[in-house]
């Protein structure tokens, strides 16, 4: 039989193939070739009891990409959540998670939630700064359900891997879309015993036909990818258009005279802010990699 991992704990693996939920091990190949199976992962599994549900996997199908962090496969794109108020924005933990999705070739969305409690001159501020980099980013506030029909129409027909800081709402926002859900609901919240306010571990919710939104732990810190440091402009899209007029062609816009990417920080092209974040990580990679030699 054909399924898809729902979610894996303590070395079981839960397994939703034609409607019907499954609570599976490994067999112990996976392990002898070090292959991990992910959350997201679509597999092939053979019953061991038909009344208990209970199965082994047996094979895994070629993934289309596997993230590190958060650990989850066959993902189409991801969406951060941050608050804009309780708790305040942290911009740096933002871009470092930006970074990491643009390293890890992932589209992003940028959900700025409660934004009920935020000034509207500030939500509008951050959400004009994270569009002018390129990024699509929509207002909501997840407990007065404000935004969030806007948001499911981006979810449609895809795997979204749901990430962010403890406290913001993400996993309010993912119990909205659960509350819709025409399926086993209490089958599987009985069976994964999952928390309606807390994730801990990575976990595939469906929400529409073809739509899973994957809700990941909430984080406080994130260690920037092992990247080359002169890979990093990459990552910080609204760079590209002003590197035509850097002066050297491998300009690292960090020292260089005639930088146009710099300059573009002093005409208001580049949002200050995010181009202090990249010389603060660009650091980082730098010193990253001295320990590494």
């Amino acid at each position: 039989m054909q399924g898809r991992i729902i979610r894996g704990i303590g070395g079981f693996y839960y397994v939703v193939s034609e409607g019907t939920l499954w609570t599976c091990r490994a067999r112990g190949i996976f392990r002898k070739n070090r292959i991990k199976p992910l959350v997201g992962d679509y597999v092939t599994i053979e019953i061991t009891d038909e009344e208990k549900k209970e199965a082994n996997v047996t094979g895994i199908s070629p993934r289309t990409n596997a993230l590190v962090r958060p650990e989850a496969a066959n993902v189409d794109q991801a969406m951060v959540f941050f608050a804009l108020k309780s708790p305040d924005m942290d911009t740096v933990l933002l871009d470092r998670f930006l970074v990491t999705m643009a390293w890890q070739k992932l589209p992003v969305i940028i959900c700025l939630n409660k934004a009920d409690l935020s000034d509207p001159s500030q939500a509008t501020y951050w959400k004009t700064c994270y569009e002018d980099c390129g990024y699509t980013v929509r207002l909501l506030s997840a407990r007065e359900g404000t935004g969030v029909s806007e948001v499911r129409e981006l979810l449609k027909g895809r795997t979204t891997v749901a990430a962010g800081p403890s406290g913001v709402g993400k996993s309010t926002f993912a119990n909205c879309m659960q509350d819709e859900l025409h399926m086993e609901t209490g089958e599987l919240s009985e069976k994964l015993r999952r928390g309606k306010n807390t994730t801990r571990r990575a976990e595939l919710l469906m929400i529409g036909p073809d739509s899973y939104l994957c809700d990941t732990p909430g984080f406080t810190a994130l260690d920037l990818p092992p990247m080359e440091p002169e890979e990093l402009q990459g990552c910080f899209p609204e760079f590209a258009p002003f590197e035509k007029q850097c002066r050297f062609t491998q300009c690292s816009h960090i020292s260089e005279p005639d930088c146009g990417v710099k300059q573009a920080v002093e005409d208001g092209g580049i949002s200050r802010e995010r181009y202090d974040h990249y010389r603060m990580f660009y650091e980082e990679l730098r010193e990253m990699k001295r320990r590494r030699y």
